[in-house]
């Protein structure tokens, strides 16, 4: 099955996630890990189609998401830099999803700067990912304010 572009990126808008992991991580320096996700999540019936994506991503890893439900998951800075974004660049969104993207976009911007490894690059990355999709804004607020 050969995906178009342009299907990839209306999946996308209706199935995808643009997502700012931000967790606690004693090995780091300054003891959190940012980890960026593009994320596609469907139910195990449809898993060839995440396959699919895999191949026409050329990136990520099909995994268990939640009890009957599997996703694509690319977490490879590398593979978001060189596949991800430009590919939503080129195919733009057409949901409110596009704003996430856009703020993934400045996550990863910062992260290519290294600025996820310094705490004020943190904080940004931080205020930039509480404005992201639904449920990260309490997570994100509590971390800021272990960082004061």
């Amino acid at each position: 099955m050969k995906l178009n572009p342009n299907w990839v990126t209306g999946f996308t808008d209706g199935e995808g996630t643009f997502y700012i992991g931000i967790n606690q991580n004693s090995t780091m320096k300054i003891g959190y890990q940012v980890l960026p996700e593009f994320r596609i999540v469907q139910h195990q019936r449809d898993i060839k189609l995440l396959y699919e994506l895999k191949k026409f991503f050329q990136a990520g890893v099909v995994r268990i998401n939640h009890d009957e439900r599997y996703e694509l998951r690319v977490r490879s800075l590398k593979h978001i830099n060189q596949i991800v974004i430009p590919h939503f660049d080129k195919y733009p969104l057409a949901t409110q999803k596009k704003f996430d993207f856009i703020k993934f976009k400045k996550v990863i911007n910062l992260m290519n700067k290294n600025q996820h490894l310094e705490i004020n690059g943190l904080k940004s990355i931080i205020q930039i990912s509480s404005k992201m999709n639904r449920c990260q804004k309490n997570k994100a607020l509590r971390i800021l304010s272990e960082l004061k």
